[in-house]
This record gives C-alpha cells, sequence and structure tokens, in this order.
C-alpha cells in the first residue's frame, strides 16, 4: 500500500505559501492512491525538540550501554527515524527564513540522520536510496539560477544535499519565487512575476505528485 510521509515546516498556519503547494501535491496524490496513507508531521505547529548531547552520543553508542538520558533521547529518534523508513513517498514543504530553512525542519533532519540507520558513510547504498522526495518550497524574493541572489539560496541546495547525496532519494525541489511582492510596497512590480512563479510551482507540484505514483511502490 503506498505510504507517504508529509512534513510541514511553515511557522505560519494561514497564508502559506509553502503548505498551499503541499496541499495541492498531497491532493493529487491521494487522487491517484486512493487508499493510500498518509502520515503527517507539522513542525510549525508541533516542533520536534533540538537534538541534544544525548541523542549525538546515543547514535553512536550500543543500544545495551544506553544511559537513562541516552534512551529517553533515542525513543524520540527512533520514532521519527521509523516513519521516514516506513514512507514509500516523502513531501517536505518549506519557506526560505533568513536564506536557509526554518530551525524546526533543520531540528527534525538532525534528529532522523541517523549512522548507519538512514544514513551511510561507507559508499554503500542507505535503506531510503531511490524512493522520490519532493520539497515545494517558497522563497519571498528571486533564486533562480543566473539571478544576482542565486548564491544566498541555502534553502534548496542544501535540501537537495541533505535528501539526495545524504540519502539517497530522488529527489526534486519545487519553489515559488517572490512570495513577498504581494505584501512588500517596494516589490510591487514583481507581482506578476510572482504569480507566474506560484502558478508554474502549482503545476510542477501537482505533475510530480502524479510522476511518483507512476513509480513502482517497494
Amino acid at each position: 500500500m503506498p505510504h507517504l510521509l508529509h512534513i510541514d515546516s511553515s511557522a505560519m498556519s494561514q497564508g502559506s505559501v509553502s503548505r498551499e503547494l503541499a496541499k495541492t501535491f498531497r491532493r493529487a496524490w491521494q487522487e491517484e492512491n486512493p487508499d493510500g496513507v498518509v502520515t503527517y508531521r507539522d513542525l510549525g505547529a508541533v516542533p520536534v525538540p533540538p537534538l541534544t548531547e544525548a541523542g549525538v552520543t546515543a547514535g553512536f553508542t550500543p543500544p545495551a550501554a544506553h544511559d537513562e538520558r541516552q534512551r529517553a533521547a533515542m525513543l524520540l529518534r527512533d520514532e521519527l527515524v521509523e516513519e521516514l523508513l516506513a514512507a514509500d513517498t516523502l513531501l517536505v514543504s518549506t519557506p526560505m527564513y533568513n536564506w536557509s530553512i526554518p530551525s524546526t525542519l533543520k531540528a527534525w533532519l538532525d534528529q532522523v540522520l541517523v549512522n548507519d540507520r538512514t544514513i551511510t558513510f561507507d559508499g554503500t547504498p542507505g535503506p531510503l536510496a531511490g524512493r522520490p522526495a519532493t520539497v515545494v518550497a517558497s522563497y519571498g524574493g528571486g533564486y533562480t539560477p543566473g539571478s544576482p541572489m542565486e548564491k544566498a539560496n541555502h534553502c534548496g541546495p542544501y535540501l537537495e544535499t541533505v535528501f539526495g547525496t545524504g540519502l539517497g532519494l530522488r529527489i526534486e525541489v519545487i519553489a515559488a519565487q517572490l512570495s513577498l511582492a504581494p505584501r512588500v510596497p517596494g516589490m510591487a512590480d514583481l507581482v506578476p512575476l510572482a504569480e507566474k512563479s506560484l502558478a508554474m510551482a502549482h503545476q510542477a507540484a501537482e505533475k510530480r505528485a502524479r510522476e511518483v505514483s507512476a513509480a513502482p511502490v517497494r
């Protein structure tokens, strides 16, 4: 049975472009997989705690040797890791905050990147290798290739590295550019470009959802 893990990370419960893009993807995915299972985490509403010393050391210590703090830290990491491993398809929505990802999404990534469970460092494929992952993102400014701000984008390229290089997922990043234009007076002349970018991002999100649904379920 197809299984989607859907992660939202915007701090905004209303008016979030990245959340709306995720809804488009999820709606199309569920149309293609009416009997599919969806696991959902809203990191904006219910953030996971940052990784602690106990969580870090527990990842490199045999379970039998864990102390009380390490056992408690690994309970959460195990829960999040099992959610990730159970999914055939990953959907992550994120805004760009201060040229990077929200701290809540970084905290989730730190918790699920566990040596020899989700990520390997010896060159061998990890357990998630080859599964599809989609990031739908909203950028307040313009960060298209060749633009003056391209190198300031530490959101999409970073997630491509983590999900693609680190976890071996088949990653695609879909971004709506200039999302602040409708709300910032100084960007008023960019509203038509923002609207075009948003429409294209919704189309791409729907297309991607249907494409990954057509792939064989592991």
